[in-house]
């Protein structure tokens, strides 16, 4: 019982943890930030920005942000 409350205490832990990171991916003007729960935080373009290049920059965001967190459990 015991050991099921500490486990739900390091989570919580890691995930407060998680909560205070982010990542910042720069692409052909465009720049967007993804924070540790997987959520675009902030996307901004130099004039008019290519949806191609905006969805590059996400996807990237999310990939390095899952790269961080897995770090954070190992």
């Amino acid at each position: 019982m015991f050991d099921k409350l500490k486990k739900l205490k390091e989570l919580k832990n890691l995930r407060d943890q998680m909560s205070k990171e982010s990542v910042t991916v720069e692409k052909k003007g465009v720049s967007v930030v993804v924070n540790g729960q997987m959520e675009v935080e902030k996307i901004e373009a130099e004039g008019e920005a290519d949806l191609g290049v905006v969805k590059e920059c996400v996807n990237e965001g999310m990939k390095k942000m899952q790269k961080k967190v897995a770090s954070f459990l190992n």
